[in-house]
């Protein structure tokens, strides 16, 4: 495994941890604020980098099953943490979320997860 492609994945990993602890905060309390919007922030910005290590250490097309379920993945994430952020502008502050933007990103992060585990059947297996 290349250099770059093992700092995708290590970067990946960080991702998820920074994912999973602004999702989960973000459902058990069903708010946004300013602890939830710095962990997603951080998990789309460790997404964005670990996706483009992994393209350019990659032997393989940009576009392959794993390649089209992670960027999905990614941009479902991106716009999870717009909405989330366009909300907390509203009031800027810890405010409740929608239903439907709660639901919305139980179903990104729930996305993500696959992607992720995807990725790492690929790498186990590979």
């Amino acid at each position: 495994m290349s250099s770059i492609l093992l700092a995708g994945v290590i970067i990946v990993n960080l991702a998820l941890v920074s994912y999973s602890v602004a999702i989960i905060t973000e459902q058990r309390k069903k708010i946004v604020s300013t602890f939830v919007l710095t962990f997603l922030t951080i998990g789309v910005i460790l997404d964005i980098t670990a996706t483009i290590c992994m393209i350019i250490g990659s032997e393989n097309s940009f576009i392959t099953f794993h390649g089209v379920i992670g960027y999905l993945a990614l941009g479902v994430m991106l716009i999870d943490a717009i909405l989330l952020w366009k909300a907390w502008l509203v009031n800027k502050t810890t405010s409740p979320v929608s239903k439907s933007l709660h639901l919305y990103s139980r179903y990104a992060y729930s996305w993500w997860v696959i992607a992720y585990v995807t990725g790492a059947l690929i790498v186990a297996l590979g």
